[in-house]
């Protein structure tokens, strides 16, 4: 079975179904695919991530999604890396972006907005909507945590005297919980 930007997005979700099943579900059924289809894609994308005959870097995420919408050099200390950066059909608003150190090995892959962080209010973070780096801009003091699995990211700030914890899969946002363990007020 070829793999291309469906499987992508699928193997993706997969990842994403840790921590906002329903709105999984819900993007499967509006994509016409089922669970199975969403396994197969993350079985098959691991497999090709971990083939020693499969390409490697910047040439794997070329083969699924073709071109990248943009690509460029950023510096990160003293070392210059590149980046490049895909469009994807589910988040047409974001790309997908693939950081490569300086043997091209990928160092991060991660959702980002294009252009400048948007700065948000506690009731705008919606799932799927915003980027790590839109909540580090929205809330100042936030900090980065570890995520509970690969691929998770956690940022931690504090709003009206409250502190919570803003879960990110692929730097897309999920849900927001409270740090205390009390209920997000509803937030998601």
């Amino acid at each position: 079975m070829r793999f291309g930007v469906r499987q992508f997005e699928l193997a993706l979700m997969h990842r994403m179904r840790d921590l906002d099943a329903a709105r999984v579900d819900d993007a499967l059924e509006a994509m016409g695919a089922t669970r199975a289809e969403l396994r197969a894609a993350h079985t098959q994308w691991t497999a090709m991530a971990h083939s020693a005959r499969a390409p490697k870097g910047r040439a794997l995420y070329r083969m699924a999604l073709g071109p990248p919408a943009d690509e460029g050099a950023r510096p990160v200390g003293s070392l210059t890396c590149d980046v490049a950066r895909w469009r994807l059909p589910s988040w047409p608003d974001l790309r997908f972006e693939v950081l490569l150190g300086p043997g091209g090995e990928v160092w991060n892959q991660w959702f980002v907005r294009p252009g400048a962080p948007k700065v948000l209010s506690l009731a705008e973070l919606v799932p799927w909507g915003c980027v790590v780096a839109d909540v580090g801009a929205s809330f100042p003091g936030a900090s980065h945590l570890e995520g509970s699995a690969p691929h998770h990211w956690t940022v931690g700030f504090t709003h009206e005297g409250a502190d919570y914890r803003a879960r990110f899969v692929y730097g897309l946002y999920q849900r927001l919980d409270r740090a205390d363990g009390a209920s997000g007020g509803g937030l998601t």
